[in-house]
């Protein structure tokens, strides 16, 4: 099948790379020429875990091309997905502008039968705002079909080429058809292909973000409670992870969720509700527990410091909001950067794929090592933002001899307390 990705970014580079990669013969446009120079000479602008090689042996073999020209793209293809950005605008609410602008220029171009595939996150009612942009000025046939991803980063191209299940909005037999022989390859082991109206599509990836947000801000308050009255988080999540109504995943206590789904995706949902004038109370609770138990990291910080950072040499291991990305968008890392540096504390850090980016917004205002071990030189306190693998074992003998002061603040309890003590570390973790 001929396949026309719009944009380029996380979710419509993995998109296009993995169609690809069972054969169908994908065109991904973005109007960053320099972006997609760089793509067409094979470099790939995001880390993401397996996305090199698919990506390479794809463009190798042709099925994978980049351009900046929409028309082209569309006039050879019979599928059109959207994958554009939705940033959350003041308000909150998703900034639809993207889509709605593409939508408006696909109108001028199509002149045969297309089907036209929101993978962005958007509100309800999107789908029926496209169709509406497109005919506009189309005069010829198409679909407009909802079809959002659920996509970790870190797992992105295993969640793609092997699916939970594919949740697909149509009312039109005709895309359901074609939607249905471009992902059959991909449900060979029997995962459902959901096929559901496009307000339910739309709303399914708000609810199922949110949902696990949830959870997350949940054991965040059972971790804060723990503190409180003695108890072991790890121990509460054992208990209760067991239940298989519950489950075992997102019950890890730490320093609040962060990226670029969970925040804007929880935000957006709310503000959806708000203007179908529903209370969705929960989702503001879940908003205000992921705001404070960053703060409430940091104030440990600063209580242990007695109110005085100046001049004190902390140290980050992690930057990006999760490990197996380099995305920092939403990481509590900048936020804790910020107020370190606001309290007069000199920053090192060390992460495996985020510095670069964390240089674009920081620059030089704090101090970036080459491995995790560089910058503990004369720390004063280690903080641990991102549960990377390569920091779960660590040489402690090593940290001994180059900290200033054995003390680590873990944001995402790596290691036992029995056995930090018998390291010799004070050490303070979440819910424990």
């Amino acid at each position: 099948m001929n396949i026309a990705v719009v944009g380029t970014g996380y979710v419509g580079l993995v998109t296009g790379t993995c169609f690809a990669e069972t054969g169908n013969h994908v065109i991904c446009i973005d109007i960053n020429k320099e972006k997609v120079k760089k793509m067409q000479s094979g470099v790939v602008p995001i880390y993401e875990p397996h996305l090199d090689g698919l990506f390479q042996r794809n463009t190798k073999s042709k099925r994978l091309t980049f351009s900046t020209d929409l028309k082209d793209a569309v006039d050879h293809s019979l599928v059109i997905f959207l994958a554009l950005p939705t940033p959350p605008d003041e308000d909150g609410s998703a900034d639809l502008s993207h889509i709605l602008d593409a939508a408006t220029e696909l109108g001028k171009i199509i002149k045969e039968y297309k089907v036209i595939i929101n993978k962005s996150t958007v509100p309800v009612g999107t789908a029926e705002l496209v169709r509406k942009a497109i005919a506009k000025n189309c005069k010829t046939e198409f679909d407009v079909v909802s079809n959002p991803e659920f996509l970790r980063e870190g797992f992105a191209v295993d969640d793609f080429m092997k699916p939970d299940r594919v949740v697909i909005g149509t009312s039109s037999e005709r895309a359901k058809k074609v939607m249905e022989d471009l992902y059959k390859p991909f449900v060979r082991q029997g995962n459902p292909i959901l096929f559901m109206d496009e307000k339910s599509s739309e709303l399914t990836k708000y609810a199922a973000n949110s949902f696990l947000a949830t959870k997350i801000s949940f054991m965040n308050e059972i971790a804060n409670l723990c503190e409180k009255v003695g108890a072991d988080v790890d121990k509460v999540r054992m208990g209760i992870g067991s239940d298989d109504r519950i489950g075992k995943r997102f019950l890890f206590a730490g320093i609040g969720y962060g990226g670029s789904c969970f925040p804007k995706d929880v935000q957006a949902l709310a503000k959806s509700s708000e203007d179908n004038k529903y209370d969705f109370k929960i989702l503001r609770s879940v908003m205000e527990v992921n705001k404070r138990q960053r703060e409430l990291f940091l104030a440990k910080i600063l209580k242990y410091f007695k109110n005085n950072l100046k001049g004190k040499h902390i140290a980050l291991w992690g930057l990006a909001f999760k490990p197996d990305t380099d995305d920092i968008r939403e990481a509590p890392a900048l936020f804790l950067i910020e107020e370190l540096l606001k309290a007069g504390a000199k920053i090192s850090a060390y992460d495996p794929e985020a510095m670069a980016n964390i240089k674009q917004q920081a620059g030089d205002t704090i101090i970036y090592g080459n491995d995790c071990y560089e910058i503990l030189d004369g720390a004063d306190a280690l903080v641990i933002c991102t549960e990377w693998a390569v920091f779960r074992t660590p040489d402690f003998d090593r940290m001994k001899k180059l900290m200033k002061s054995k003390l680590i603040f873990d944001g995402r309890n790596l290691y036992g307390k029995e056995e930090m003590k018998e390291q010799g570390f004070i050490y303070s973790s979440i819910g424990r």
